[in-house]
């Protein structure tokens, strides 16, 4: 009977669901991924601190040896200060997450306290620093954030749409009619969504960019007692993230594009 009920709702709903409410649920989703990505590593609540833009942490393994190395005995005094320290590092756009003995994360967006809550045998070649340096000096969320209040505002103006509505024709009989939406609303709205789009997609590249950069650089530096890496969790919530925003631009493009080929049709 309650399934019955349901779909009898959801009968009388989609009819009255237009194109832009399909638009306006993609700004969502874009804006929530996007908020996902620059909530990583902010706190230790479940799933957070496995949003990171680079990892960095103590691993003995077989160095790698190259021409081009004038000291490659430097490795086994880098090992020989490593130790047996097992410390991991996360940084994300707002904090830092450390995992000092394999056991639950800290997360701060202060390096200082986390810092000082291990010991020197825990992090000897001050990981922690190297993280905050990262996080201070090369990563860049304002344009991220910038692009979700602009995708916001499109959304608001999306719900300023006309849906459907019953009117009495001449023949004083009922009808649902949905009229077209305003031009330079649509215009705007699309404006604003290109701008977001093109935010997140130089934020990505920067990101990726950036986080691939450091990682290979922190890793050589440890030859075999470093390891390093890129958090997948967040290159895959930005690039969606992106793609979101890039279909609902697309999306308004080819609905402002119909709207003026109606026009012309009807004008003819």
């Amino acid at each position: 009977m309650a399934n019955l009920r349901f779909a009898a709702g959801m009968q009388r709903l989609i009819p009255f669901l237009g194109y832009h409410h399909i638009l306006m649920f993609l700004i969502v989703a874009g804006i929530i991924l996007l908020s996902l990505l620059l909530a990583g590593c902010s706190s230790t609540s479940p799933g957070i601190p496995n949003i990171f833009l680079i990892s960095l942490y103590y691993q003995n393994y077989p160095p790698s040896f190259d021409p081009a190395q004038v000291d490659p005995g430097v490795t086994t005094a880098i090992a020989n200060i490593v130790g047996q320290a097992q410390l991991e590092v996360r940084v994300g756009y707002f904090g830092i997450c450390i995992n000092p003995d394999g056991g639950s994360f800290l997360c701060s967006n202060n390096a200082s306290s986390l810092a000082s809550q291990v010991s020197v045998d825990q992090d000897p070649l001050n990981l922690i620093w190297v993280a905050s340096t990262f996080k201070d000096s090369i990563v860049f969320p304002y344009l991220i954030i910038v692009a979700m209040v602009l995708a916001f505002i499109c959304f608001i103006l999306l719900a300023t749409f006309p849906g459907w509505h019953e009117e009495t024709d001449e023949r004083g009989s009922e009808r649902d009619v949905k009229p077209f939406p305003s031009r330079p609303v649509s215009q705007v709205a699309l404006a604003l969504i290109f701008v977001a789009s093109v935010f997140v997609l130089v934020s990505v590249l920067w990101q990726h960019t950036a986080s691939v950069a450091a990682s290979t650089i922190a890793q050589d530096l440890g030859n075999g007692s470093v390891k390093s890496g890129v958090g997948t969790t967040a290159m895959i919530l930005g690039w969606f993230g992106f793609a979101l925003f890039i279909i609902v631009t697309i999306g308004l493009l080819v609905m402002i594009l119909s709207i003026s080929l109606l026009d012309r049709l009807t004008d003819d």
